[in-house]
């Protein structure tokens, strides 16, 4: 039998507040799994836990109570990290070196074995846009190229698990579709993902469960199957002058409605009666819609 990737049991994180103030709770109780080679998206709003969830799994801080584990080792102890690819949401890397010698230090960290460590750390460079830049001084990078150098880092251990605290964040549009095809590559290898991200649809596209966390509290964890429910509503967004029946006015000239899909041919056919501009047709539970109502907001 394969042990979890991550077992998270009962972990309470409490924070100290000022004399006689009650403590600040973090996170109050969560437990959850993550099997090998399952890709786990932790969602939540700014403060809901994440972060500091993804330092207690790193070793950066201690629980307050309860434990966690990666491949059975407690994350109290240093070797449970070997092998693990870590980006945090705000990378810092030292900046008087080169991305090479970013990733040939953390092959070292790691033990990884390679005929020919240069080239597979220009390798993993060169895939993340970054070989021409390979020996220039990281002082002089751009946060979504200091960001692709902290992938690239992460990557280029051949690790067993990758946690990702907002990988994309700071990333241009291209940078994105990228480090997601790069993350789709690595889940379709075996590999194990763990990561958050505000952008609900990279994590939509990318994991096999989500975990909605809110204060501090995991609400739900489900198969995007799951968090979509019944899939027969069909969103619809227009831009036009006059109402139509079934429509609200999002904002001036904007208009949004659900609308079932056996009567989807219907409301289009009113909306072109009344000269309106179809922008967007979509299944309406989103995994952001699935969020919003989980934390019981319409």
């Amino acid at each position: 039998m394969m042990l979890p990737a991550i077992a998270i049991d009962d972990l309470e994180k409490k924070y100290p507040r000022r004399w006689r103030s009650a403590p600040v709770v973090a996170l109050g109780g969560v437990s959850l799994t993550v099997e090998p080679g399952e890709a786990f998206g932790f969602i939540g709003a700014n403060g809901a836990g994440k972060t500091t969830t993804i330092k207690i799994l790193m070793g950066l801080i201690r629980a307050t109570r309860g434990n966690a584990r990666i491949f059975g080792t407690s994350v109290a102890q240093p070797e449970a990290r070997l092998g693990l690819g870590y980006v945090p949401e705000n990378p810092y890397l030292y900046d008087y070196l080169t991305p090479l010698e970013i990733l040939s230090m953390g092959m070292r960290l790691h033990r990884v074995q390679v005929s020919a460590p240069q080239s597979h750390c220009l390798a993993w460079l060169d895939r993340l846009g970054l070989a021409q830049v390979a020996g220039k001084a990281i002082r002089s990078f751009s946060k979504g190229m200091t960001q692709r150098v902290a992938i690239a880092q992460a990557l280029c251990i051949r690790p067993r698990l990758l946690i990702l605290d907002e990988p994309l964040s700071g990333l241009d549009p291209i940078g994105r579709r990228d480090v997601v095809d790069i993350l789709t590559e690595y889940k379709r290898g075996g590999g194990t993902l763990f990561l958050t991200s505000h952008v609900l649809h990279d994590v939509e596209r990318l994991a096999d469960r989500f975990g909605l966390i809110h204060q501090g509290v995991l609400r739900a964890v489900r198969s995007p199957a799951e968090l979509t429910g019944d899939q027969e509503m069909v969103l619809v967004r227009t831009f036009g002058q006059t109402p139509v029946a079934g429509m609200r006015e999002d904002f001036s000239g904007r208009w949004i409605g659900e609308v079932p899909r056996a009567a989807l041919w219907e409301r289009l056919e009113a909306l072109r009666n009344a000269g309106h501009v179809v922008l967007e047709l979509r299944p309406s539970l989103s995994l952001e819609v699935a969020f919003m109502r989980a934390v019981g907001q319409k």
